[in-house]
């Protein structure tokens, strides 16, 4: 039946969720009504919309803020646009109170205006009990109340005519925003509650959440600081300590707002040589998908390192909630470069009455977009200094001979396979894979200062290839390890980077690398921190090919056992970091190993442990690394590495056959053969070619392996 008037009503037995709230509160309340939880999906259970009694609110400031009609008319079909929804204000015409029902606006193109109900209780509401007082739009921020004249009402729709001016009341200080498919879990002591989340603004948010079976509101301390988790099914977006600034009174289904404990959250341990924050021109742009209000957004970066970057928001309209967790966002560039990351808001600081700076850090990105963020930072510092930037290969060999690299001695070891080492480092330098990273100093096309690094180990990068040659007055190679060392200061933070130790290899003769990387091992004095191990360095060729062992000796590959007896012996001979870089005793795991990675890229990467025995007990633990012929110039990535666990009990006739036994895998004339301990090479008078010394930095230190770089070399970081 159609109408216009009244009638009258059915008793309402419904509490009042606004009572003894102040008029502010009345007001977010109003601008932001849900639909109640429903616990039945027939329709006869269907509770009816909340009361709400407040109408001195909706007449508030209402001469203060008009709206014309033709603004109205123009945010109405914006709200048809986006499938909105307005609230229509009904009272009871006998017991005078009120009660707002969701309606969706049709096209309007004149002063009529047709609203289909889109709440499902509609039929037992009993509409013709029910008098039209206006309709209110909601923005988050302030509410539009509109005095329309009611033309023709019923279940399906009302057609109402827009008056010539409508008001605006109701302003917030921060704009709230609706939330969409964002699960809520709260956590008290003991108590439980789950449900979802209904609005939020950057001051705090509002959850509608039900106790768990095994809990109750009445254990739940408004008082008392509350964990809560935000998530949808695959990812938690924030996770914090709140405080509860009001709740409702359903016993069931309560909605409670909340505020985070702070402003700001300790992502990381503080870096006191962080690398240096950058005004960019052009500015870079950050898009992403709002996790929690689900819409695209951009942001333009104010400042950007390569740990995180900071932007201005407006005070009243901010969008970033301190601890909220945003994937997948791109740093773009001009509109064309973009690089994708997880980043976290760790602070909102109020700058002006009107701006507000907000600190955002970069919580994991992948190694190509975080190698194209950092050369266009260094750049920006330097025009000569490049990462990992394709390289005219001949001018990288002419470098390499020129700076004394690849001295006779060594190009007498690779010269029969030179054809080789050009592909592969054809492939290293200008397809650029993941698991090799290089940083040369150049002008003019040519090349001055060289170091690169490699992912030798599941959770270990090596580095290596350090070079450099006169020019002018700077120290290239001194700028290039500066440029290593800010690269490596975020990246380490990275889950994606895998990395969880830095290592080197250097003769103890060269004083360069014992003062940058032994000399910070000697400082620390903690080799759980960093560590540096001492190895005999033996090129073998096999001579006792086809040999046996002695009876009672035996070679199999290690076991549990056996890993577990190597390493008590390696942490009372050295205390050290080597095994756990190398992570011999880590299982396989699949698709993500480090081979499985390698083999993706074209390369090869293997390694294998032996463990040789004597009437059962473990004597040394031979571990056979393989990689493509040139990965390392010194071939350290392609020898044996022997851990002797009993010196004074392994003849060297014995060893000698295993390793000629192992060799056979290796397409090499000489096969390198590194020994540890070192005093095993002398007990046993061993030949051997030279030392090299085995450099392990547990990532955790690298923030006091930056001071000692700055006060040790004074390379700045600022």
């Amino acid at each position: 039946m159609n109408r216009s008037a009244k009638s009258i009503p059915k008793k309402e037995t419904n509490f009042n969720p606004e009572e003894g709230l102040t008029e502010q509160e009345k007001a977010e309340l109003l601008t932001n009504k849900e639909e109640p939880i429903e616990t039945h999906s027939e329709d006869k259970n269907l509770l009816p919309p909340p009361l709400f009694q407040h109408q001195d609110l909706t007449n508030a400031d209402a001469k203060n803020n008009p709206m014309d009609q033709e603004a109205l008319i123009n945010i109405l079909n914006h709200i048809h646009f986006t499938n909105e929804h307005i609230l229509v204000h009904l009272r009871h015409s006998r017991y005078q109170d009120s009660i707002f029902i969701k309606a969706c606006p049709e096209p309007c193109l004149g002063r009529e205006l047709m609203c289909r109900w889109s709440d499902k209780h509609i039929p037992s509401l009993e509409l013709d009990r029910y008098e039209f007082q206006h309709f209110v739009i909601g923005n988050g921020q302030s509410m539009t109340i509109v005095p329309a004249v009611l033309k023709e009402i019923n279940n399906d729709y009302l057609k109402i005519q827009l008056p010539d001016t409508s008001h605006i009341v109701g302003k917030r200080r921060t704009k709230r925003y609706a939330c969409h498919d964002v699960g809520a879990e709260m956590v008290q002591n003991g108590f439980l509650a789950k449900g979802k989340l209904v609005d939020f603004s950057p001051g705090g948010f509002r959850v509608k959440v039900r106790p768990d079976l095994s809990s109750s509101f009445q254990w739940f301390n408004a008082d008392e600081p509350v964990s809560i988790n935000l998530h949808n099914n695959r990812r938690t977006f924030f996770s914090g300590v709140c405080r509860c600034i009001r709740q409702g009174l359903n016993p069931q289904n309560k909605e409670i707002v909340l505020e985070p404990s702070d402003d700001c959250i300790k992502r990381f341990k503080p870096n006191v040589t962080g690398n240096p924050r950058q005004h960019l021109v052009p500015t870079p742009t950050l898009i992403f998908d709002h996790p929690l209000m689900k819409k695209r957004v951009q942001l333009g970066v104010s400042d950007i390192s390569t740990s995180g970057f900071c932007i201005y928001e407006k005070a009243d309209e901010g969008i970033l909630l301190p601890g909220m967790i945003i994937p997948d966002m791109a740093i773009t560039f001009a509109g064309s470069l973009k690089m994708n990351c997880d980043a976290q808001v760790i602070y909102r600081l109020k700058e002006s009455e009107n701006e507000v700076r907000c600190g955002l850090a970069i919580l994991d990105m992948d190694i190509n977009n975080y190698s194209h963020l950092n050369h266009i930072l260094t750049s920006a510092l330097d025009s000569y200094a490049n990462v990992s930037a394709e390289i005219d290969m001949d001018i990288l060999w002419e470098f390499f001979f020129d700076s004394g690299f690849i001295y006779p001695k060594k190009y007498g070891l690779i010269q029969s396979h030179r054809e080789t080492f050009k592909k592969t480092y054809r492939k290293l330098y200008q397809e650029n894979p993941e698991v090799a990273r290089h940083f040369t100093y150049q002008k003019n096309g040519r090349i001055y200062g060289h170091i690169s690094m490699v992912r030798a180990y599941d959770k270990a990068w090596m580095i290596h290839h350090h070079a450099a040659l006169t020019m002018e007055n700077k120290r290239a190679g001194f700028i290039v390890l500066k440029q290593i060392m800010h690269y490596l200061n975020d990246m380490h933070r990275l889950p994606s980077a895998k990395m969880d130790y830095a290592m080197s290899y250097f003769r103890p003769e060269n004083k360069f690398p014992d003062r940058v990387f032994g000399g910070f091992a000697r400082t620390l004095n903690n080799p759980k921190g960093c560590s540096v191990d001492t190895f005999a360095y033996l090129p073998y060729t096999s001579l006792s090919l086809g040999a046996r062992l002695p009876n009672g000796w035996g070679l199999r590959e290690c076991s549990a056992l056996d890993f577990w007896e190597l390493n008590r012996f390696y942490n009372n001979a050295s205390g050290g970091l080597l095994l756990d870089a190398m992570a011999l005793d880590k299982e396989d795991s699949g698709d993500g190993s480090l081979a499985k990675v390698y083999e993706r890229l074209g390369f090869l990467r293997k390694q294998k442990a032996y463990a040789l025995t004597s009437q059962g007990k473990l004597k040394a633990v031979l571990v056979v690394n393989q990689s493509d012929l040139g990965f390392n110039l010194s071939e350290l990535l392609n020898s044996i590495k022997i851990v002797v666990a009993d010196p004074e009990a392994l003849p060297w006739n014995v060893l000698s056959v295993v390793i000629s036994r192992l060799t056979c895998v290796y397409n090499m004339e000489k096969v390198p053969v590194l020994f540890y301990p070192f005093d095993y090479v002398k007990i046993e008078d061993i030949p051997y070619e030279k030392q090299y010394q085995a450099w392990v930095l547990n990532v955790r230190y690298g923030n006091e392996y930056m001071e000692y770089m700055q006060k040790r070399f004074r390379i700045g970081y600022k």
